[in-house]
Formats: structure tokens, C-alpha cells, sequence
């Protein structure tokens, strides 16, 4: 029996931004439920990232002002704002940890047992944030705090993260852009927020991105990855296959305007086992990171973990 591993924790749902925010804590119920019933799925507690690997990948100086914020949070309880789109409440620090956490869990799970795919299915997402600023519902970013755990352990010379999150992985290519150990590789629309990722800017060696259109689906989508990112994930030859997993570009979805539906993200889940098969041992994690239709969200995380397993 195919197995997966679930890496999570109830503490990720109190993270509460504001009333009406689309990243709610009713998202990680929604997650959870795509993988109910699955046979052969174990639910882990994700933990809390330490300060050491959240440093690997944030400035000190913005830690420090997380710490501060948080500080203020838990004296006086109110909701602060970190930028337009993002707030932080008593709850959100440590769900952010746990979602980092939890990452970095499923790339240990994936070095003791290359062949079990593992799947980190927490909130608040990650890939917006940048090394020393918050945005985009993102506090930490946690796929990036992942790789850059994985290439701390001495198996692991080369990390290639896949992000099919409607919204470009901003945070996670200014990170790593320029890196020879660590290839990124993203669809996204365009134009959408948060207004990066144009293919034709050639920003480094190892980024590479895939623009799609507002309308665009299923067909334009996999024409991306079969084209473009597919290759240069195979090319690269990782150890580790990171992803970004992102169901934001379904039909559904509020915040954008791309028409994937369920099927989609099994076909994509299926290429990235397929090239973790042949590169990495086995090796692939995921994280969540947007999906804002509660039933669309539960609908895809299903099709896609059973993908991966």
C-alpha cells in the first residue's frame, strides 16, 4: 500500500487575521478533510521551528521584530497589522512556527524514509515572505526554511522547490535566486499580486518561471510545466524535491482568475513523484500554501495527495 504523512497541528487554526480574511483558520479544517479516509496515511504533530533554522533564512534584525510584535500581541491581545495583507493575533507566531516546522519535519521524514512522500498541511503559507519582511498572508517562509534545512544534512548537495501557487513565490525566489544548490521552479497568473515572476527577466541561473494568463487552465497549465519547468527540475537532478503546493489556481478559487480543476493537481503531484522517483530516491515533501475555496481546497488536497503517495 502507498503510504503519505500528514504533518499538522491544531494550533495552525489559531492563527485569526482579521474577520472575513480569506486565509482563515477554517482552511486548515478544510485541508485535513482532503486526506480523511486516505488508507495509508499517517497524521504527525508538526512541531515548532527553532530559532536556529528559522535564521538559516530570515535577516536576525526581522526575527527580532517578530519577537517584539509578538510580545505586544500577547500583552495586549489585538490584532496587528505586518503589511496591508498580513496581520499577526495572539495565535498566529506559533502557528507560523508549527507550518515552518512542520516542513522541516517532512524533509526528516523524507531522509529516514525516502520512499513515503510527506505532506505538511498547515497555515499560515510562507512563499511570500521575504528575508526580512512579512507580506502576503506569509510571516515565515517555510518552504524556504525547509531547503534550507535539507542542505544542512549531508546527504542532500541539491533542492529544487516546485510552486504551482496561483500567486508567485516571490519570497522564496529573492531567497534563493543565484543559488547553484537550490532551483525554483513556479507557474503562477500574471498579472496578479504580487506582481513578479515575468518569465522574460532572466533573474538567475536557477529561476525559472512559467506566466500564465488570467483564463488559463488545465491545458496551458501542464503545456508550462511539460515545456519549461519540467525539464529543468530533470536537468537539475535534485535530492529533494520540495513543493509549494498552492490550490489557489483552481476554477473556483476567489482570489484569481485561472480554471484548474482537481485533475490538474493529481497530474502535476504524479510528474513530481515521477521525477522524485528518478532523481531523489523518492524524495519529495510538500507544504500548503494558498487555496481559499473551502471545498475546492478540499477537493484538490485530495487529488494531489493521492498523487504523491
Amino acid at each position: 500500500m502507498s503510504e503519505l504523512v500528514i504533518f499538522t497541528h491544531p494550533d495552525c487554526a489559531l492563527h485569526d487575521p482579521v474577520p472575513g480574511h480569506p486565509e482563515s483558520p477554517q482552511r486548515l479544517a478544510a485541508a485535513l478533510q482532503g486526506v480523511e479516509g486516505m488508507d495509508g496515511v499517517k497524521r504527525i504533530e508538526a512541531r515548532r521551528a527553532t530559532d536556529e533554522e528559522l535564521a538559516r533564512v530570515h535577516e536576525a534584525g526581522y526575527l527580532e521584530h517578530l519577537r517584539r510584535i509578538a510580545q505586544h500581541i500577547a500583552r495586549d491581545g489585538k490584532v496587528m497589522a505586518l503589511d496591508a495583507d498580513t496581520q499577526a493575533g495572539p495565535g498566529s507566531f506559533d502557528a507560523a512556527r508549527r507550518a515552518a516546522g512542520g516542513a522541516c519535519q517532512a524533509v526528516e521524514h523524507c531522509l529516514a524514509e525516502p520512499s513515503v512522500s510527506a505532506f505538511a498541511i498547515t497555515r499560515p503559507p510562507g512563499h511570500h515572505a521575504e528575508a526580512g519582511r512579512a507580506m502576503g498572508f506569509c510571516l515565515y517562509n517555510s518552504v524556504a526554511v525547509a531547503a534550507a534545512h535539507a542542505l544542512a544534512q549531508p546527504d542532500i548537495k541539491r533542492v529544487a522547490i516546485c510552486d504551482f501557487d496561483v500567486h508567485h513565490g516571490n519570497g522564496t525566489e529573492a531567497i534563493f535566486a543565484g543559488r547553484e544548490d537550490v532551483l525554483f521552479a513556479s507557474s503562477h497568473q500574471m498579472p496578479l499580486y504580487p506582481g513578479t515572476g515575468d518569465p522574460h527577466l532572466n533573474l538567475a541561473a536557477n529561476i525559472h518561471n512559467a506566466a500564465l494568463p488570467p483564463g488559463a487552465g488545465g491545458d496551458e497549465f501542464r503545456a508550462a510545466w511539460e515545456t519549461s519547468l519540467l525539464p529543468s527540475v530533470d536537468s537539475f537532478e535534485p535530492d529533494l524535491i520540495l513543493v509549494s503546493a498552492g490550490f489557489d489556481a483552481h476554477r473556483l478559487d476567489p482570489l484569481a482568475q485561472l480554471e484548474l480543476i482537481e485533475e490538474d493537481f493529481a497530474w502535476i503531484g504524479r510528474q513530481l513523484r515521477e521525477l522524485a522517483n528518478t532523481h531523489a530516491h523518492g524524495r519529495l515533501a510538500a507544504t500548503l500554501e494558498g487555496g481559499y475555496d473551502l471545498q475546492a481546497l478540499t477537493d484538490s488536497v485530495r487529488a494531489f495527495a493521492e498523487a504523491i503517495r
